[in-house]
């Protein structure tokens, strides 16, 4: 059995070689193609096609020139082209060729090549940015001297791009604060991110450093934004969620006022729907008023509240509780049909509860209570009356 020819070896490597190769003549027609190579420009595999033919009109003059040489020198060229594929999109290669002593047959090796669109799509974005962004953007050497300077953020503060390259950071605007110690980290190698506030502005800064191939430090990158605006907004909010924060402080304390009627007595007036805040905030300040004032008498006074949920008819026996493990007798007067029901319905016990219909019988009840012990306070007076 003879052993196959070297026509028959190169056919099979090509046909399943998944590299975009290629042999051609030397006027630069396309003798054989590998599989890679028809996969990507869905190409015959061979069809006679001079690559000058495949090649976008902007690179057919390269081309030319490439063969050319390759014919007469035979030294190995590497040069970029875009080939058409049977949709008519234009591939972006780089080929590198040698061609066979004599110039009658040229090898090539195609690689696909970095669309450099992209790139150019980045660089408009980034000058989009610096333009229009209320920002500026800086670079350091390692040494703090500026070596990038520009965007919209300098020429709103008088400032023309690139009008601190050559100086030293650290010198021109060492006495902002924060600026010192921050561009010290980044010049140490550490990625920082803060706030500082100069001249009735707002900055929010970003400082990065960047390192070579070999970890050392070769430039520190910034970004500064203008957040005046924002910063300005959050301070107002701020405060005017404290305004209404100290109106709603005001607000419990006119709804729920703890009054003392009587030496010992204080009452509650109850008025509108209670909430549960507002029933835990009248638990606090009466048990802090009766510990303080030695109160005998306290006088809940629901006549103003129509509706009560469970959970509030809770808070209200366990403060009638409180009051009494102070040492004063609790009291509830004016309770109304609806909140008696939403009572009753928690299956509490108000067997020690006291109650009265209204606040006058409430106040009468308190009155009778003290009697005994005012009397002899009378009796005693009533000589120098």
């Amino acid at each position: 059995m003879s052993d196959p020819a070297p026509t028959d070896l190169l056919d099979a490597f090509l046909g399943s070689s998944p590299d975009m190769l290629f042999v051609a003549a030397g006027d630069g027609r396309l003798r054989a193609v590998s599989r890679g190579l028809r996969d990507t420009l869905d190409l015959a595999p061979a069809n006679d096609l001079p690559l000058t033919a495949l090649a976008h009109p902007g690179d057919r003059a390269a081309l030319s020139i490439a063969l050319s040489h390759l014919r007469r020198s035979q030294k190995p060229v590497q040069f970029d082209l875009r080939l058409r594929d049977a949709r008519g999109v234009y591939r972006p290669l780089s080929c590198h060729a040698a061609s066979t002593p004599g110039g009658d047959t040229i090898h090539g090796h195609l690689r696909t090549r970095p669309d450099p669109r992209p790139r150019r799509i980045k660089e408009r974005l980034f000058d989009a940015m610096l333009d229009y962004l209320p920002a500026a953007v800086w670079a350091l050497d390692p040494a703090g001297d500026y070596i990038y300077n520009d965007g919209q953020l300098l020429l709103s503060n008088g400032y023309e791009r690139g009008s601190f390259l050559g100086q030293n950071m650290l010198a021109l605007h060492g006495a902002i604060d924060g600026v010192t110690v921050n561009v010290k980290r980044a010049l140490a190698g550490e990625p920082v991110h803060y706030f500082n506030e100069h001249g009735g502005y707002t900055w929010e800064n970003w400082i990065i450093p960047l390192h070579d191939a070999q970890g050392k430090l070769s430039l520190v990158l910034g970004f500064t934004l203008d957040v005046s605006a924002m910063s300005r907004v959050e301070r107002e909010m701020r405060q005017r969620l404290a305004e209404i924060e100290q109106q709603q402080e005001v607000i419990r304390r006119l709804s729920t006022p703890i009054i003392e009627v009587w030496d010992g007595v204080l009452t509650l007036p109850m008025l509108g729907v209670l909430d549960s805040i507002r029933t835990a905030d009248v638990l606090q300040s009466v048990l802090t008023h009766i510990s303080q004032r030695g109160t005998r008498f306290a006088i809940l006074d629901l006549t103003g509240v129509e509706v009560v949920d469970t959970r509030v008819a809770g808070y209200l026996i366990r403060l009638i509780s409180a009051v009494r493990l102070l040492g004063a007798e609790g009291i509830v007067a004016g309770i109304r049909p609806t909140v008696a029901q939403t009572i009753v319905a928690l299956g509490a016990d108000l067997s020690q509860i006291v109650t009265h219909r209204n606040l006058r019988t409430a106040l009468a009840h308190c009155i009778r209570q003290m009697a005994p012990a005012l009397a002899p306070n009378r009796s005693r007076r009533l000589p120098h009356g």
